[in-house]
């Protein structure tokens, strides 16, 4: 039986598409390659290039004095300073909460609540543990709603978007405008994504929250360029990818941007902008 698969509307070609530039994640190295950005004053000039680019948001990772994955709050304090510095409030900066097999779920809330940032993102099954329980998780979400911080809800496969609607019916997660990213291939042969892994995230999503993909190799714009035919949002950068469309290496972050601006611009879709996003996604 074929999955059932939603049309578009004219709302959502009209719909400004976010593109997201993520330009580091936790594990990758200057090593792998020499535009990849670990320091605040790297990540500043790369967020100002791909701001030009056509980028409204970055998702920023941030790095101890060894270059390992780092969830402190200082160092988010002085990144999110020197980029604020480079870029004004012509982006969005969000921060990470990811584990990246370095933190726990108590640590991860904490870092975020003391934070308090701009924009967050958060692996629903990194929080979604025994010991912070269903009690905790309400406390959480509602917390990031009091403090109006604009939250995207990072989601693997359908498990996850199933557990997220479950959450949000038994009323543990509040109404807010909620923005999900569905990743695309994580779990797949050799972690390289197709447009179809799409499919099944639709079938199942019931059309309440607004959603992007991130995606994984070379083939990342296409799945890029699907996701912006069903009006939904993008991803882009380093993070989950080194590749252009056309196999070789990107020369940096904003070439990959750029590419997401040509699709969507194929599609007639115009571009949002950082006021674009935090009026539709700061709560309250």
């Amino acid at each position: 039986m074929s999955t059932p698969v939603p049309t578009s509307t004219t709302s959502q070609w009209s719909d400004p598409l976010i593109v997201t530039v993520a330009p580091n994640g936790a594990y990758k190295q200057p090593a792998d390659h020499p535009a990849l950005p670990i320091t605040p004053q790297r990540l500043a000039a790369t967020a100002r290039a791909c701001l030009d680019a056509g980028a409204a948001m970055i998702h920023m990772h941030i790095r101890d004095a060894q270059g390992r994955h780092s969830l402190d709050v200082d160092g988010y304090r002085e990144a999110w300073r020197v980029v604020r510095e480079a870029v004004g409030t012509d982006m969005v900066v969000q921060i990470t909460s990811e584990a990246a097999g370095v933190y726990r779920a108590p640590e991860q809330i904490a870092m975020v609540q003391a934070l308090r940032p701009e924009a967050v993102s958060i692996g629903l099954r990194e929080i979604d543990q025994p010991e912070i329980g269903d009690a905790g998780l309400a406390h959480f979400f509602t917390g990031l709603v009091r403090d109006q911080v604009m939250v995207q809800v990072i989601l693997y496969d359908v498990a996850d978007l199933r557990r997220w609607q479950a959450l949000r019916a038994q009323g543990v997660v509040p109404e807010a405008p909620w923005l999900l990213l569905f990743v695309l291939g994580r779990y797949s042969a050799g972690q390289t994504s197709r447009p179809q892994d799409l499919l099944p995230f639709l079938a199942a999503h019931d059309g309440g929250e607004p959603w992007a993909v991130c995606a994984f190799g070379s083939t990342e714009n296409t799945c890029i360029a699907a996701a912006a035919a069903f009006g939904g949002h993008a991803r882009v950068g380093f993070e989950n990818n080194l590749l252009a469309k056309d196999g070789h290496t990107a020369p940096d972050n904003a070439a990959l941007v750029r590419q997401a601006v040509v699709s969507a611009q194929a599609l007639g879709r115009p571009l949002a902008t950082a006021d674009d996003i935090r009026q539709r996604f700061t709560p309250g």
